[in-house]
C-alpha cells in the first residue's frame, strides 16, 4: 500500500530540522545587530508572503524563505521594550518543538499521559513559587482566556443564571484594568454596563473604600455584585492593587476575587511583600509568555477551589467521558476549562524551569525590576523628560516636555514613530493621567544596563530641536 504523500522519512526530517536550527542560530547571532523594527512595508511583506498556495510541493525549497521571514519580523533583543512581551527563552522553544512533534492533545491523561502529569506538576511549581500553595489550575492560551474563565467561575459561584435563564451580576475593577475584562463581562452575558470601573487612587490602584461604596450603591439599586477584579501589575504602569484590603472587602460582601496577574504576578517570586493577600484570592491569571520569558502561547489560570472550575465548565458527552476511577488516569482538563482540544503548553515551561532552575528566573525578574528603577532615575535626571507614574514593577511611563505644553501629545507621538523606525530601541505608548506617554516595559532576560541607557539617548535624538540632544552615533 503506498505511503501518504505527506509522509517524510526520519532522515529527511533530520535534514530539514537541521536547516531550521541553522536558521534559528543565525537569527540569534544577529539579534543585537538587526533593527528591532524590520525595514519593511505592508506592500513588501504582502508581495513576499501572500502569494497563491503551490499546487505542487516545493520540497526542501519550501524552507528557503525562512531567512526572509526572520528579516521581516520584529527582533526580540534586549532593547525591545514594547508592550508586555516575553523574550522567547530558547530552551523553552526546544520544548515547543518537541511538543509539536509529539502532537498530544492535552485534554486528558489518556490523550497525553506524560504531558498531563507534567502540566499538573508545573501548576504546583507555579502556585508554590507565587505564594499560593494548594491552588489548582490549567494552562491557557493567554491572559484574556484566563480572565474570561476566572470570571465565568465567579458568575457560577455567586450568581448562576436566574429563573429566566439570563445571567446577572456586577463586576468591579479599577479603570486601569486590562481591556480583556470588559470583553469577558460582555461574553459572559452580563453586559458591559455591569462592569463598574472605579477611578484609581493617586498611585493608580483600586481604592478599597471606593470599591465598598460602589458595592453598597449597587445593592441599594437592587443589583447583584458578584466579583472584583484586582490588578497584580496593571498593563500600563504596573500598579499593584492593595490585594489584602480588597480581599477583606470582598469577603465581607461575599464577592469572588479574581486577580489579573498576567503581567505582574511572577514578581511575587521576588518581592512577595508587594503582593500581600495574593494567596487569599479565589482565582489568578498569569502569562508565562510575559515575565517568565516563554514563547507564545503559555498562560495559566490558577484557582483555590477545583469544584468551582467543575461547576463552570463540566459538560461531557458520553464519547468523551473518562471511564477510569484512578486519580491520575481519570484526570481530564476539559472538565475544568473552556478548551477541549488543547495544545501542549506545559512542556516548554517545564523544560525551561528544569534547565535553568527557579533561582535563575527570580534573578532575571529582579534584574528587570532594578533596570526599570534605573531607567526611572535617568528619566528623572533629564530636564526635558517627565515621568508620569511610579515604577512598582518594570514599566516606566514618561514623556518629553521640552516644547509647547499644548502640543506635547502630538510631539511625543511623532517621537515614538521616529524612535521605533530608527530601530535601535523599541517603545510602546500609553495614556497616563490624560497624557500621551512613551512606555518602556522591561520583561526581557536579554536586557543589559547598556540597553537601559540607550533608551534615553534614542528618545533625545528623536526630540525636536528645542530639546537637549546628544551627538548622533
Amino acid at each position: 500500500m503506498p505511503s501518504s504523500p505527506l509522509e517524510i522519512s526520519p532522515d529527511e526530517f533530520a535534514e530539514l530540522a537541521g536547516r531550521v536550527s541553522a536558521e534559528v542560530v543565525r537569527h540569534l547571532h544577529g539579534l543585537d545587530s538587526a533593527p528591532i523594527r524590520p525595514a519593511t512595508t505592508g506592500a513588501e511583506s504582502m508581495a513576499l508572503f501572500a502569494g497563491p498556495a503551490p499546487e505542487q510541493g516545493l520540497g526542501a525549497a519550501a524552507l528557503d524563505e525562512l531567512s526572509e521571514v526572520a528579516r521581516h519580523s520584529r527582533v526580540g533583543n534586549g532593547r525591545f521594550f514594547g508592550y508586555v512581551m516575553g523574550s522567547g527563552e530558547p530552551v523553552a522553544a526546544l520544548g515547543d518543538f518537541f511538543a509539536s512533534v509529539l502532537n498530544q492533545n492535552a485534554t486528558a491523561w489518556r490523550s497525553g499521559p506524560a504531558t498531563a502529569v507534567i502540566e499538573r506538576s508545573l501548576i504546583g511549581w507555579l502556585t508554590d513559587a507565587l505564594g499560593c500553595p494548594g491552588f489548582s489550575g490549567t494552562l491557557t492560551s493567554g491572559g484574556s482566556l484566563a480572565n474570561l474563565m476566572g470570571l465565568a467561575m465567579a458568575r457560577e459561584a455567586k450568581a448562576p443564571a436566574n429563573e429566566t435563564g439570563r445571567p446577572t451580576g456586577v463586576v468591579y475593577a479599577s479603570s486601569e484594568v486590562h481591556m480583556s475584562v470588559g470583553k469577558a463581562v460582555a461574553l459572559l452575558g452580563l453586559g458591559r454596563e455591569n462592569l463598574r470601573l472605579i477611578p484609581p487612587d493617586a498611585a493608580m490602584r483600586l481604592d478599597p473604600g471606593a470599591l465598598r461604596h460602589a458595592i453598597s450603591a449597587d445593592r441599594a439599586a437592587g443589583r447583584t455584585p458578584i466579583a472584583v477584579v484586582a490588578n497584580a501589575g496593571t498593563i500600563v504602569t504596573g500598579a499593584i492593587d492593595p490585594l489584602a484590603a480588597i480581599v477583606e472587602v470582598a469577603r465581607a460582601e461575599d464577592l469572588w476575587v479574581h486577580v489579573d496577574g498576567a503581567y505582574g504576578a511572577p514578581a511575587a517570586m521576588v518581592a512577595p511583600e508587594l503582593f500581600h493577600g495574593l494567596g487569599d484570592v479565589d482565582s489568578l491569571s498569569l502569562d508565562a509568555h510575559k515575565w517568565l520569558y516563554q514563547p507564545l502561547d503559555c498562560s495559566a489560570l490558577l484557582y483555590r477551589d477545583p469544584d468551582a472550575a467543575q461547576r463552570a465548565f463540566s459538560l461531557t458527552d458520553d464519547y468523551a467521558a473518562s471511564l477510569s476511577a484512578d486519580p491520575v488516569e481519570g484526570q481530564v482538563f476539559f472538565e475544568e476549562t473552556l478548551e477541549l482540544s488543547r495544545r501542549v503548553r506545559a512542556l516548554k515551561l517545564w523544560l525551561s524551569l528544569r534547565y535553568h532552575g527557579l533561582e535563575a528566573f527570580r534573578d532575571s525578574i529582579a534584574d528587570n525590576m532594578r533596570q526599570a528603577r534605573r531607567l526611572a532615575a535617568l528619566v528623572d535626571a533629564e530636564p526635558t523628560l517627565e515621568r508620569l507614574a511610579e515604577v512598582p514593577l518594570s514599566a516606566v511611563c514618561f514623556r518629553w516636555v521640552g516644547g509647547d505644553p499644548a502640543t506635547l501629545d502630538v510631539v511625543n507621538a511623532a517621537m515614538l514613530d521616529r524612535i521605533n523606525r530608527r530601530g535601535r530601541v523599541y517603545l510602546s505608548n500609553a495614556t497616563v493621567r490624560g497624557h500621551f506617554v512613551l512606555r518602556a516595559c522591561i520583561t526581557n532576560h536579554r536586557t543589559t544596563d547598556a540597553d537601559i541607557v540607550a533608551v534615553i539617548g534614542e528618545v533625545l535624538r528623536a526630540a525636536p530641536p528645542t530639546g537637549t540632544r546628544p551627538s548622533s552615533s
